[in-house]
């Protein structure tokens, strides 16, 4: 992905509406992004200034006075780089869980159509990987009980994602 996880974060919430940092961090805050990102306050302005100058967002600079606050926006550069990354971050089943989720906190910025697609993606992705747990799993039996706990508690996880996802793209559950 082009794009690090707050840079996302950072975008997507620019994707909304333009903003200056501390509202950046009052929807970070409100919307507990800290549980699944390591955004924090001091690095949102080095993110605008780092998206500022890639030219995928631009700041207001016409201020009423230099005290006021910059009010920064997305560029359509900056719109088509993030939709990528989420439309990534949603197909890929390899993806660790909190990027995902920072895929779906996002997925505003794509097509309900394409999100659909990338969810289905994903969804194929996840089947494969359950079937590559479940062959380890058999191939190593007879298995110490604390390694059969790890692949049990691998398995619970990929399943219980796996009947999220079939239920939000309307599959049916295996």
């Amino acid at each position: 992905m082009e794009l690090t996880l707050g840079e996302l974060v950072v975008l997507g919430t620019l994707a909304e509406r333009p903003r200056h940092g501390y509202d950046i961090e009052q929807v970070v805050e409100q919307r507990g992004v800290r549980r699944w990102t390591d955004i924090g306050f001091s690095s949102i302005y080095y993110l605008l200034d780092k998206l500022t100058a890639r030219g995928l967002a631009e700041a207001d600079d016409d201020r009423p006075s230099p005290k006021a606050r910059r009010v920064v926006r997305i560029t359509d550069r900056g719109r088509r780089t993030a939709a990528a990354g989420v439309r990534e971050l949603l197909a890929d089943a390899g993806v660790p869980a909190r990027s995902f989720v920072a895929g779906l906190a996002h997925a505003g910025l794509l097509p309900a159509h394409e999100v659909d697609e990338a969810l289905r993606t994903r969804l194929v992705g996840l089947d494969a990987r359950i079937d590559a747990v479940v062959a380890a799993r058999t191939a190593q039996e007879p298995l110490p009980p604390e390694a059969r706990d790890v692949f049990s508690f691998s398995l619970s996880q990929l399943r219980a994602e796996r009947s999220w996802l079939a239920e939000r793209v309307q599959v049916p559950d295996e």
